[in-house]
């Protein structure tokens, strides 16, 4: 059960011996930690996924909540778990000692949550949320609202949502239509409907405090009109809550994150739905973008943690499973051996290994990043690494989701039969799995997020960033002996990209935004394979130093790293060669074709 769901050894490696956990500790903001502190904090959320989360998972995936009288209600055993992450800090951990927090790093703080997530995803993504939810308000809020609505949000009496999806505009958010009139008594009056709000009603707690985007009255069309309110099912009427005329009109039934509801919501039935504004008027979108940006790496953290409880179970699986025998010498009285000693089931566990390690230490540097870009003592550093967390975000959360995927895929074909039965879990993590690819922003709308805008951006720094990084990391591991290939193969694809963006950013330029965003997606895939050949060269340099301090105990484990890192690079950075030239020639095969013709 140690290693049930994440390898504790290897959160380990990329805290300690990657991404350098410790020297978070130098900045002001995280001064009253240390390495002891954070494996305290690890162990508490390794301990409470294992015992608590983990053993509700099978529950919460087949009794899914039900609408009843208006009124979604959620399994019973959510009463129980949330409180028990409220008291780990899930929360408000990484929040200023003012507000209840702890000052945590992120870093810290999602390699904790990720245990949670390969456990119960759907129990984590309530509280997970509410976070981002309380933080719009700490950031953007007066003091009166973070008063009423953020410490209860902070303290876990109540929980949070963000509301912006709707039946006419989906991910379109220039097309929002909740209409905000303004009351003489200073708050709003809203009407409309959201839909696809996960944790929008449940019962648990009290109160849910939707953050909701809506336009108000005479205000400009599109991005430049929205704005942000705070919508609580519930409001104050003096000491007392009352109904906020929130109306909860459906409820979606998915395939997975069954645990977690995902609602349609009317606000302003009876008309008297009230909503407060979140600082200014029209700066809905920008605020927004704080959470989105937070939920796009939640929901990255989500995809490398559902992948890697999906590949820890078929590794366990292979190991266990006898079946068939070695082609060499095989004779039929022979035993049978697990299948794990088969070529093909080692190709697929290889792969899984390089998709989930890949994905955790890609979700590790961005949150080094955001703890730099927020809290460094140094305004240059903060910049810079704000502008790199901008460009990794959309392939933070469309790598893990997407390659993540595919190893869910793989962990229930190395089952065999049993994988795709409900007797065995690897069914429904790949269940979930999908719709980490959806919410958030689907793979698509990031393709063009990256390209059409993070990598441009002032001038394409960004970009220019990101190759000092992957120069520095080639430089450390030609220095710890890591093959000059990898690296080779790794500075190549760094120039392809580099000389690629400088194409199709020219025909952008050019007026032809048409022709440079025609292989977005492409190009998000061959960002994101560069991206991690990156982390493995960075593992690859850390587990040579490992093998070079002789600990025989610990072999395994780095040479375990060092098959990924190779397999990485000699299988997957091949790939941006075709990628790149999708994206230079403009193959148009989908553009050409009409709808009759399909």
């Amino acid at each position: 059960m140690e290693n049930r769901l994440i390898d504790d050894r290897h959160i380990d490696f990329l805290l300690y011996e990657v991404v350098d956990a410790e020297s978070l500790c130098e900045l002001s903001y995280f001064s009253d930690h240390g390495r002891d502190t954070f494996s305290l904090y690890l162990q508490q959320a390794r301990k409470l996924a294992r015992e608590v989360l983990y053993p509700t998972y099978r529950t919460l995936d087949l009794e899914p909540p039900e609408l009843k009288d208006g009124a979604v209600r959620v399994h019973p055993e959510l009463e129980k778990i949330l409180p028990r992450m409220v008291d780990l800090g899930v929360v408000s951990a990484t929040r200023p000692y003012e507000v209840g927090g702890q000052q945590l790093p992120f870093l810290i703080f999602g390699m904790a949550n990720a245990y949670l997530m390969a456990a119960n995803l759907a129990a984590y993504g309530y509280l997970g949320l509410t976070t981002g939810a309380a933080r719009l308000i700490e950031s953007f809020g007066s003091e009166d609202l973070k008063s009423q609505y953020m410490k209860r949000m902070y303290s876990g009496e109540w929980t949070g949502t963000m509301a912006l999806t709707e039946p006419q505009a989906g991910s379109s958010l220039a097309d929002v239509a909740t209409r905000a009139v303004l009351t003489d008594e200073g708050h709003y009056l809203l009407s409309g409907t959201k839909i696809f709000l996960s944790g929008g009603d449940h019962g648990i707690t009290d109160n849910i405090v939707h953050m909701a985007l809506a336009r108000i009255e005479g205000a400009p069309a599109g991005i430049k009109g929205v704005s942000l309110f705070v919508v609580p099912k519930k409001r104050f009427d003096g000491e007392d809550l009352v109904d906020n005329d929130c109306v909860v009109s459906g409820l979606f039934h998915k395939i997975g994150w069954r645990g977690l509801p995902s609602i349609s919501l009317t606000f302003g039935d009876r008309g008297d739905c009230r909503g407060y504004l979140v600082g200014e008027a029209h700066q809905g979108i920008r605020y927004m973008f704080q959470m989105m940006n937070e939920a796009r790496l939640m929901v990255g953290l989500n995809g490398a943690s559902t992948a890697s409880a999906g590949y820890l179970e078929a590794l366990r699986y292979a190991q266990d499973r006898p079946q068939g025998r070695r082609l060499k010498g095989r004779e039929p009285g022979a035993p049978q051996v697990p299948i794990i000693e088969h070529a093909d089931v080692r190709r697929m566990l290889l792969r899984q290994k390089a998709i989930v390690e890949g994905g955790f230490a890609l979700l590790a540097k961005a949150s080094a990043l955001q703890d730099r870009g927020e809290h460094a003592d140094d305004e240059r550093e903060r910049e810079r690494a704000s502008l790199l967390l901008d460009l990794l975000t959309p392939i933070a959360k469309s790598f893990p989701a997407e390659w993540g995927f595919e190893a869910n895929t793989l962990s229930v074909q190395v089952h065999g039969g049993y994988g795709y039965t409900s007797e065995y879990l690897p069914e429904a993590w790949w269940r979930d799995q999908k719709l980490n690819s959806i919410h958030e922003g689907t793979t698509g709308i990031h393709g063009l997020d990256l390209l059409g805008r993070k990598v441009m951006m002032k001038g394409g720094q960004p970009l220019m960033l990101l190759g000092e990084a992957i120069a520095e990391s080639v430089a450390a591991a030609h220095e710890a002996g890591v093959e000059g290939a990898w690296c080779e193969a790794l500075q190549a694809a760094v120039a392809t990209v580099g000389e690629l963006t400088a194409h199709l950013g020219g025909l952008g330029m050019a007026g032809d935004p048409e022709g440079m965003l025609l292989h977005s997606d492409d190009y998000l895939s061959l960002l994101s394979i560069v991206v991690v050949a990156w982390q493995w060269v960075d593992m690859a340099a850390a587990a040579k130093r490992g093998l070079a301090r002789g600990e025989d105990t610990e072999r395994a484990f780095y040479e375990g790293k060092l098959y990924a890192a190779q397999y990485w690079i000699a299988t997957e950075l091949p790939k941006t060669t075709v990628l790149a030239e999708l994206c230079r020639t403009g193959e148009d095969s989908y553009v050409r074709i009409d709808a009759l013709s399909f």
